[in-house]
């Protein structure tokens, strides 16, 4: 009776009982869970989930909803919809009869208008206890006090908007993203009926939702396919959502749940960058390279046009992450040797195999392709990423100078002592951002003059110079230049664009990370690939991996404009210069005034100032109990030993340009190398530890003319390590 009792009051009018509030009301009390990144011109870049309750979208007007949706949701909910007020009484007198007889269980004929009542009041929802006819009764109340105050379309809009279509996914933007990948307006009527049967149970298992969506489909066109909607069903079921790219940055510039923030990411190039990206990973997942990030800075006001950062890595920002620089640090530290008038771009360097000792031991550099040039100059050594002359133009500018000169342009990340990194700092041996090692080398780009990147629209910002202008152009100019690059990638590669423009790649040790990163006169561009876990590429090095990449954004970057070379600042002057011998062609070079000079010639070996290569000074040697003593040898080492002796704590051990082998006792000793005359041209203090053999009390020497070889050459700076 009680049924039959609620279907004939609610043929009476139903007075207003509370403040209704207005759409404007709902629709601004709305908030999206995500906040919005835009892009430079409005357009959505990226969202970040910073509300876990649910996922919410953005409102969406009913316009901007399929109106596919919208009649499949009339049919399946509620068929009178724009007939009745509020309460379909036709629905209600069923319903009554149906369950007073029993007939069949019914869903209680509430109409849209009734559930959006529930969805705005939750003391009004459907509870898990099951429904009560008073409740019914007072969202049939509420229901027509809404009818009175909104429209139809008001009332459809806030019901799709307001509605759980499958766990988390709150409302129709949410749900159209979530589950298909698309924006509402763009469902078709196998994904509209499917949505609107998930509003009747969104907790239904996949094989109940195709069942009812199949039926509501041939109900609204008998020509209905139900196996593509089976189809469909278990591809959004099964969805997950695809990388975005930017969330990142999307959460560090973000605000709370709805926060939209414009930013200066270029949409456009974004999504190239993005795809390019994507393919080039996609091409090199079989060399064992998973990921991979991307940023592209405008060189004159340094807003940040493109952020890839973590394009398949869930939560990993591979734009600032901290990854080993490779040769990516070689343009600052002949800039820096440069600057000081140590070298020109015609100087010569030293391209053979040496032994660098440090305290740890030695410290043996190698060239990339395990060859040797015997001598390169500067602009050879640069364009063609040399290692060996690298670690010598180290030597000479200084590790201290170098290391405060990295931080100097903006990379922080180099915290430890420059001792930490030793020579092999000159090859990439710290760790990295590609953010901040990219607006190291803009830097480059604009001359020497440095400020900070912006990701959100900003007033110009004042620069300050942390290079010097000549310096710079000379690097530029080198990094530019394809034929000095041919030694190592060839004339024709990804680093040769079809304008001006200056690169440079890296590869870390054990191939972890590579580089590559120019610039033009308009645009700095920097490319990381490689694996976020740490695991080694096979055989990718920069020229392979992060090159095409870099390439394809430059040529879009600039499809409408090439890039056009610098102009020369005051203070840098052009010189023909011969070698001798000619070790490179007679060419045109770039000078800063008061070093150029027509000729370079090679020093003959032995014009170097001898020196001790082992033990180095203030180095530690440790005794081996387990080897036995007579086997524990030191092999003393010198640059320039020809005509010297060597001289251990006041003894004589033999001549210097033969191997001299000691064998070690605990305690402090004093090497020297020593003239004719007596005199020591060459010191190094050193320590043993450990204990003596038992019964050794003296020292014992041995020599061999096969010797340590005078290895020194006609630079005076030493050598390198890594990789291009």
């Amino acid at each position: 009776m009680k049924a039959w009792r609620v279907g004939v009051l609610l043929l009476f009018a139903l007075p207003a009982h509370a403040v209704v509030p207005t759409p404007q009301d709902v629709k601004a009390a709305w908030r999206s869970s995500e906040t919005t990144l835009l892009g430079r011109h409005g357009e959505t870049i990226a969202t970040v989930r910073v509300d876990m309750k649910a996922r919410r979208l953005p409102w969406v007007a009913l316009e901007d909803i399929s109106p596919t949706l919208g009649r499949a949701v009339l049919q399946a909910e509620d068929q009178r919809f724009m007939e009745h007020g509020g309460i379909d009484f036709q629905a209600v007198g069923k319903a009554a009869w149906d369950n007073l007889f029993g007939l069949r269980r019914t869903r209680g004929a509430s109409t849209i208008t009734m559930q959006l009542a529930g969805l705005l009041d939750p003391r009004l929802a459907p509870r898990s206890t099951g429904r009560t006819w008073a409740r019914k009764w007072d969202q049939a109340l509420a229901a027509r006090e809404l009818e009175a105050g909104w429209n139809k379309r008001q009332i459809l809009e806030a019901y799709l908007n307001l509605a759980s279509y499958r766990g988390e996914l709150q409302g129709i933007g949410a749900a159209a993203r979530g589950l298909f990948g698309k924006a509402p307006s763009g469902l078709d009527a196998g994904e509209a009926a499917i949505l609107a049967s998930l509003l009747r149970a969104p907790t239904a298992p996949a094989r109940a939702v195709a069942r009812r969506a199949c039926a509501l489909a041939r109900e609204l066109d008998p020509r209905a396919d139900c196996a593509d909607i089976e189809w469909e069903v278990d591809a959004a079921f099964a969805r997950t959502a695809a990388p975005d790219t930017a969330t990142s940055l999307a959460r560090r510039l973000g605000g709370g749940p709805g926060s939209v923030v414009r930013s200066t990411l270029d949409a456009g190039l974004q999504r190239f960058a993005t795809a390019t990206l994507r393919r080039r990973l996609a091409e090199l997942a079989e060399r064992n390279v998973s990921d991979g990030a991307l940023i592209v800075i405008d060189n004159a006001s340094g807003e940040v046009l493109a952020y890839v950062a973590n394009d398949g890595a869930g939560e990993v920002d591979g734009v600032t992450a901290l990854r080993q620089a490779g040769s990516t640090l070689k343009p600052f530290l002949y800039e820096l040797a440069l600057e000081r008038g140590q070298l020109t771009a015609a100087s010569l360097l030293d391209d053979t195999p040496v032994d660098i000792p440090t305290v740890g031991g030695l410290y043996v550099p190698q060239n990339y392709d395990h060859q040797y040039r015997i001598a390169a100059s500067v602009r050879t050594s640069l364009a063609g990423s040399l290692n060996v002359p690298a670690v010598r133009t180290l030597m000479l500018a200084g590790l201290e100078r170098f290391h405060e000169r990295l931080r100097a342009v903006g990379i922080t990340s180099l915290t430890e002592a420059p001792e930490f990194y030793g020579w092999s700092l000159a090859l990439g041996s710290g760790d990295v951002s590609l953010l901040e090692l990219a607006n190291a080398y803009r830097t480059l780009a604009n001359g020497g003059l440095q400020d900070g990147v912006t990701f959100v629209p900003r007033a110009p910002a004042p620069k300050r110079r942390v290079l010097d202008a000549r310096a710079t152009f000379i690097v530029a100019d080198i990094l530019s230049d394809r034929a000095a690059r041919s030694t190592t990638f060839g004339l024709v590669s990804d680093l040769a664009t079809g304008f001006w423009s200056a690169v440079k790649t890296g590869t870390s040790k054990d191939m972890r990370d590579n580089w590559c990163v120019g610039f033009s006169d308009r645009y700095t561009v920097g490319v990381w690939v490689g694996n976020f876990d740490g695991r080694s590429m096979w055989d990718v090095s920069g020229v392979a991996g992060a090159a095409p990449v870099w390439r394809d954004v430059m040529d879009y970057l600039h499809r409408d404009r090439p890039g056009k070379p610098p102009a020369a600042p005051p203070g840098v002057v052009r010189q023909t210069v011969k070698f001798v011998p000619a070790v490179e062609p007679e060419r045109s070079e770039w000078f800063v005034r008061g070093t150029e000079t027509s000729v370079v010639a090679m020093l003959p070996p032995g014009r170097r100032a001898p020196r001790i290569v082992y033990p180095a000074a203030d180095s530690i040697i440790a005794l081996d109990p387990d080897i036995p003593a007579p086997l524990q040898r030191v092999s003393f080492r010198a640059y320039g030993g020809a005509g010297l002796r060597w001289e251990l704590d006041g003894a004589g051990a033999g001549p210097a340009d033969q191997a001299a082998t000691w064998s070690p006792l605990p305690g402090e000793h004093e090497l020297k190398l020593v003239g004719e005359d007596g005199r020591a041209v060459a010191a190094a203090r050193f320590e043993v530890r450990g204990a003596a053999a038992p019964g050794q009390v003296a020292s014992s020497f041995s020599t061999s003319s096969g010797g340590s070889p005078d290895t020194s050459s006609w630079s005076g700076v030493n050598r390198g390590e890594s990789e291009r």
